[in-house]
């Protein structure tokens, strides 16, 4: 994709759909459409062209409509009367989407601490593991990779359906976003050592402290996320 000027208040640029993506044009555009959003392409409060838009993708103004809908479900986007589709997802509401994936986070791994086995363990040490790896060479996308592993092996690990399902929504950070983050020595060690200690929680089966620094580690990633995507642009 060719990103546009985050700070210009023209249409983001998408380019068409590859007919041999193994996907739904309906999901291909909703993917694209959501990382363009919650990378800071879209200024908050920005009319959606879904003319413009399905020119760019090679596709009817159809699986638009139908990605924006599911877009207005996840509160990134709102139909507004007189106006039609607008941008919704700003600095203000990013921030309530890492509280919210926080509490949601904390209380699975509170979980996963009390149900996971010992093959489950066993799978969580492995990851950490690679994660100690891929931070010591820098490796960034292993490191996006894995981190996804991390959390979805907590997820199995607590054995939740209902809040699997909750979380599903909070999943909002852009994998280039995460790639900035990576590349940054610092940050990649902060992260390691909030996953380790997490991993160590969860194995030891000491709910109340897996609960705590899951919790503090998707705040403060949280945070940088936040100043990347928006103070960059001078949002508040």
């Amino acid at each position: 994709m060719t990103a546009a000027n985050p700070s210009s208040s023209s249409q983001a640029e998408f380019e068409k759909i590859d007919a041999s993506f193994q996907m739904t044009v309906r999901d291909h555009v909703h993917r694209a459409m959501r990382s363009a959003i919650i990378s800071g392409r879209f200024q908050p409060g920005q009319k959606i062209n879904e003319r413009n838009l399905a020119e760019q993708f090679g596709v009817s103004t159809t699986p638009i409509k139908e990605a924006l809908r599911q877009l207005e479900t996840e509160g990134l986007v709102e139909a507004l009367p007189r106006r039609g589709v607008v941008i919704r997802f700003s600095m203000s509401w990013a921030e309530e989407m890492i509280l919210a994936r926080a509490a949601l986070e904390s209380m699975i791994a509170h979980l996963a601490a009390k149900r996971i086995d010992e093959k489950g363990k066993a799978a969580l040490s492995v990851i950490a593991t690679r994660m100690k790896e891929a931070t010591a060479s820098g490796d960034a996308d292993s490191l996006i990779a894995l981190n996804e592993t991390f959390h979805d092996h907590v997820h199995k690990s607590s054995q939740c359906g209902y809040l699997a399902k909750l979380i599903e929504r909070q999943q909002f950070y852009d994998a280039s976003i995460r790639r900035v983050i990576h590349l940054d020595p610092t940050e990649r060690q902060k992260a390691l050592d909030e996953h380790v200690a997490i991993a160590e929680a969860i194995a030891a089966g000491d709910a109340d402290k897996a609960e705590r620094t899951m919790r503090d580690h998707v705040v403060r990633s949280g945070d940088t996320y936040l100043s990347i995507v928006f103070k960059k642009k001078g949002e508040v």
